[in-house]
């Protein structure tokens, strides 16, 4: 499993299991619980989940019992809850949800109102408690990430997590330059767009010369860029393995080019697009 490092000097795999919208049928979560275990498994250790995202952080809190050291969780406090006081409530309860004592990563999962320094006062008390290892946000652009680095604890963010894939492209225009000149990785969410992507007929012609599937190769793309990992969900086993798959991909010189005709990055700067 590759490995990407973190400024903390922590290291997560550079592909992960996304977790929105588990949870949210009942009958689904025996299936999900097996495909978060199965990742683990096959080396694929990051876990991404959110408050916001209803019953998956108890669905997540399953699949890691007796596991947990296998296991680089991530989860997110939303922005109305992100106060200082707000935050460590937000985290406690996410605690309880995941049932751990402490979470490896915790975002602000967009910005909000509430002022940046509070927020991060709060990670910083999080942190310094021992109820998370470090901190980093979501959804933000390079503007806010401006704002995020005046403060000086603020510039202990490890990570922005974005919407990135071959048809979200904007992140190349100015969010991607300014986290790499800072070493600052990006967590890539939606890397096949929810599905929409599979249908290409480019996509699945790159597909065929690897014996791959689309969003195989979608997946692929993104961690051949550089500072990047991808946290696809998947909801049974047999996805989960589909995903892994996708670390032995080397796209060549002809594919990548083949995709950016398809899929062009834009020309200027695009807002940051959010799913």
């Amino acid at each position: 499993m590759r490995l990407l490092e973190l400024s903390s000097g922590d290291r997560l795999p550079v592909l992960g299991q996304g977790t929105w919208h588990m949870g949210e049928r009942r009958a689904d979560r025996p299936a999900e619980v097996a495909a978060l275990r199965h990742g683990l498994e096959l080396g694929l250790g990051l876990i991404d989940t959110a408050e916001m995202y209803g019953d998956a952080e108890s669905v997540v809190g399953e699949a890691i019992a007796g596991r947990r050291d296998e296991v680089f969780l991530v989860s997110k406090v939303l922005p109305h809850h992100a106060t200082l006081r707000g935050t460590i409530q937000a985290c406690e309860a996410s605690l309880r949800r995941l049932g751990t004592d402490w979470i490896d990563l915790y975002l602000l999962h967009w910005p909000g109102n509430v002022p940046l320094e509070e927020t991060v006062e709060a990670f910083d008390r999080l942190r310094t408690d021992g109820k998370i290892r470090q901190f980093g946000v979501s959804n933000f652009d390079a503007a806010d990430l401006d704002e995020l680095w005046t403060l000086d604890t603020g510039r202990q963010a490890v990570t922005d997590q974005v919407l990135y894939n071959l048809t979200r492209r904007g992140p190349e225009t100015g969010l991607l330059p300014w986290c790499r000149a800072r070493g600052l990785p990006v967590m890539a969410y939606s890397p096949i767009e929810q599905g929409r992507l599979l249908r290409d007929p480019l996509l699945r012609e790159v597909a065929r010369r690897h014996d791959a599937t689309p969003a195989q190769i979608a997946i692929a793309w993104v961690l051949q860029q550089h500072l990047v990992c991808a946290i696809p969900k998947a909801a049974d086993p047999e996805h989960v393995e589909q995903n892994a798959a996708a670390l032995d991909i080397a796209l060549t010189e002809e594919d990548l080019a083949d995709l950016d005709r398809r899929f062009p990055a834009p020309d200027g700067p695009v807002p940051l697009e959010m799913l």
